[in-house]
């Protein structure tokens, strides 16, 4: 046990020294990066003092989890109430709701457009590297994950269907959603948050008093969530620390290095897709430096936390506060991106999976036809992947029954799954900020004063 204590000690003297940062000036995005390099460096000197799976190791890395979890679970108790007052807010401020179809169509279109592009990506990596499902051996914790895949996502998938997959997004009880209670629960409440939003315009055009008094209610509302939403943020740098340190202390090396051609192969398919990211932006007149800089605190916890749909308050935050973006735009872009469009795990991954499938039932996966046929359907079945982590399961769960492939694959590529699940969350939030941002520039509705103000201004300051 004296061990571990000696570890705690020494990850509580870089909470603190972390924490003594923050009275300086440095940013928001410096600390988060600061306390990235710590976690890492910290759980790789856990994993060479202690060996790769010590019960030392485990036992540290589950008192951590308290701060990397915890700061987790604080992000996902705000999702919910964030995303529906802000909403409301935007929506209820709007002269016209008809301006909301335009945003919906150009902030899905391009979620939709950088998921086919991104299922592109993935097939040429797979097809480049020459990756193959053929001579991967399944073990015994391999074959557990095929168990378990197939009691707790398998009877969902069996039962997918396009016209329950939109239905699914109707809201039938709100109040339900608003507790996360189905998978697609951010989208319906968007939809209930947006029909509240318009009830409250034609409130104000026919009873102006009421209306008023109306939005007076929703703007207290708003501000005293978002006072709620920059107090857990001013903890991102302690909970990335700490979930990257767990994550470093706890990888195991020879599972990685084994698989390394995939590994590296996905990697290389993420940075690609980051450069098409900034090709978009850069087309719509944005500079891609400046998003990226501002993006890091965001971008850094979605790659520790492997959960876009727990980003959500950062992503908003980050885009209306640090990058111009109307309020509207961006809860639109940060919701609907949690659930439609995912570029890493909606796209990249199952085609990359397919690929890797498709020679040992005998398709050539050069196919014009057959990679057509597949794109298309990794891109339609993006919608309604959940954010949390195992979205990517379920998404290569959806593709590879329906391009008649078998799913075993998917539990073979166990052991290197959390690696390049953070790189594929991180691009997954950078997607739906693309978005907003693109829909924003196309729209002429940037701020640009708060698009180029200095790093230094800080998420928390107001």
């Amino acid at each position: 046990m004296t061990p571990v204590i000696v570890n705690l000690v020494i990850f509580v003297a870089l909470l603190f020294a972390l924490f003594r940062l923050q009275s300086g000036s440095l940013s928001l995005s410096v600390r988060v990066f600061i306390g990235l390099i710590l976690g890492t460096l910290f759980g790789i000197g856990l994993q060479l003092a202690y060996g790769t799976g010590s019960e030392t190791v485990q036992t540290t890395a589950n008192w951590l989890d308290i701060v990397g979890s915890g700061y987790v679970r604080l992000l996902q108790m705000i999702v919910m109430p964030l995303v529906f007052v802000a909403i409301l807010a935007a929506v209820s401020k709007l002269h016209d709701a008809s301006s909301l179809g335009s945003i919906s169509v150009l902030v899905l279109g391009t979620l939709l457009l950088l998921t086919a592009i991104a299922g592109l990506v993935g097939v040429v990596m797979a097809l480049s590297f020459g990756l193959t499902a053929e001579g991967l051996i399944q073990g015994s914790a391999e074959t557990a994950r095929m168990s378990a895949i197939e009691t707790t996502y398998a009877p969902r998938v069996a039962d997918l269907s396009v016209p329950q997959l939109i239905l699914s997004f109707i809201p039938r009880n709100p109040f339900a959603d608003l507790t996360g209670a189905n998978p697609t629960s951010i989208i319906s409440v968007v939809i209930f948050a947006a029909f509240l939003g318009i009830a409250a315009i034609r409130l104000v055009r026919r009873k102006p008093e009421q209306g008023e008094s109306l939005l007076s209610l929703i703007d207290l509302l708003q501000g005293w969530i978002m006072q709620l939403v920059r107090l857990v943020i001013a903890l991102t740098p302690y909970g990335v620390m700490a979930l990257m340190t767990k994550m470093a202390a706890t990888s195991d090396a020879a599972d990685i290095l084994n698989l390394g051609k995939f590994v590296i192969a996905s990697y290389i398919g993420l940075a690609i897709m980051f450069g098409v990211h900034a090709g978009f932006l850069t087309l719509t007149g944005a500079n891609p430096l400046v998003f990226f800089k501002k993006s890091l605190p965001v971008l850094s916890f979605a790659f520790s936390s492997r959960s876009s749909a727990a980003s959500i308050p950062l992503n908003v935050e980050t885009q209306t506060r640090r990058l111009g973006v109307p309020a509207t735009i961006a809860s639109f872009s940060a919701s609907f991106g949690a659930t439609i469009g995912q570029n890493g795990c909606a796209g990249l991954y199952p085609a990359m999976l397919a690929v890797m499938v498709a020679p040992t039932v005998g398709i050539d996966p050069l196919d014009p036809g057959w990679i057509a046929t597949l794109i298309a359907i990794v891109t339609i079945s993006s919608a309604g992947v959940a954010g949390v982590g195992g979205g990517a399961t379920l998404a290569a769960l959806i593709v590879l029954p329906a391009m008649g492939l078998p799913i075993e694959l998917v539990a073979l590529l166990i052991s290197v799954e959390p690696l390049i699940d953070m790189g594929r969350t991180a691009l997954n939030v950078s997607g739906s900020m693309t978005a907003g941002m693109v829909t924003s520039q196309l729209l002429g509705q940037t701020d640009r004063a708060v698009l180029m103000s200095p790093e230094d201004v800080d998420l928390q300051s107001a």
